[in-house]
């Protein structure tokens, strides 16, 4: 696996492994947790390094067996987690329309507490999950700052941050990636965000690469989704939206099938090659599905390609919002 730069020297493969869907979202019923270990573990055996989770998937139980797989292999993992979003053991209380704390002292709490769950004594890139509107900016990332002091934390990050929020962060305490969703039917980023990074040196991690599983390939259909299945409540996955961005689909899979490629490695290597600061983070539950994200590190594109991809996928192709009023409430702040 290729390796790539984050910010002030957090090296990384091109390539990491989003964990949220091993426990949490897209899950129906109870997640195979032995499934789960194995399939970070086979990350690993890829050379995939950066492991990506968050204290509020499950809530608490995407940590434990992110923990849980790391174990005696901590030597080969540069381990990424977020906190902000509050919760309790009965559920979640804050993605989508609930609270949200950046407050100095949750940030020091929520870190010992991931800290515990990971079974790690320091985590090497802590992200705050979403921006708290009602605690500034500088006081969070002072907090995260002694963490970085005390040794509990390399590296900080933040997630679905605007422009404005991540210069304002940057001056207290250099800020290592900035992580919010990009892909083919997302290019909100490339405004204002992505050049932000490009100034201040700091990396981009896109979530959801993959349009959340669409650019896959692997739904025809809403039916497709299970009853659970949190993408139903967004509005591109909405029945007409679907329909509607079936034909991008389309379009995506007839371009990598003259490569001779996948949709998933061709929307993962746009991605790459936006930028050498840039580092996806795919998720699956599907062993044969990681492997085969892992190889698009090594797809390379040539300007025409790019460019055909640029012309198929332009900015706001996609029929529908990413996130409903109360979740594009909580982005770019």
């Amino acid at each position: 696996m290729k390796k790539r730069t984050l910010g002030q020297g957090l090296e990384v493969s091109a390539l990491g492994l989003g964990c949220m869907g091993l426990t949490h979202a897209y899950s129906t019923g109870q997640p195979d947790r032995a499934a789960g270990v194995a399939l970070v573990r086979r990350a690993l055996d890829l050379g995939v390094t950066l492991i990506d989770t968050a204290d509020i998937y499950g809530p608490e139980t995407n940590e434990k067996l992110v923990g849980e797989a790391i174990a005696g292999r901590r030597n080969e993992v540069v381990l990424a987690t977020k906190f902000g979003f509050t919760f309790d053991r009965g559920g979640i209380t804050g993605i989508g329309g609930g609270r949200i704390d950046g407050s100095p002292t949750y940030v020091r709490s929520a870190c010992d507490a991931s800290l515990r769950r990971l079974g790690v004594d320091h985590i090497d890139l802590y992200y705050l999950h979403r921006i708290d509107p009602d605690t500034p900016i500088e006081e969070t990332v002072g907090a995260m700052s002694r963490l970085v002091e005390d040794g509990k934390v390399r590296f900080i990050g933040l997630s679905e941050a605007s422009a404005a929020t991540l210069r304002k962060a940057h001056a207290v305490h250099p800020i290592c990636a900035l992580q919010s969703e990009y892909s083919l039917w997302t290019r909100d980023p490339e405004d204002e965000v992505l050049p932000a990074c490009r100034e201040l040196g700091v990396g981009f991690v896109p979530f959801s690469p993959l349009g959340r599983g669409f650019l896959s390939g692997r739904f025809r259909n809403v039916s497709d989704l299970a009853e659970d299945d949190m993408r139903r409540g967004t509005p591109r996955f909405e029945a007409q939206n679907f329909a509607e961005n079936l034909a991008l689909l389309d379009r995506v899979e007839r371009l990598a099938a003259l490569r001779g490629i996948t949709p998933s490695q061709l929307a993962l290597a746009w991605l790459l090659a936006q930028g050498e600061h840039i580092v996806p983070i795919p998720g699956t539950t599907n062993p044969s599905r990681l492997a085969e994200n892992a190889a698009a590190a090594d797809v390379g594109l040539s300007a025409d390609e790019l460019a055909g991809i640029d012309a198929i996928a332009p900015r706001g192709v996609a029929a529908g919002a990413r996130y409903g009023e109360a979740g594009l409430r909580q982005v770019n702040r």
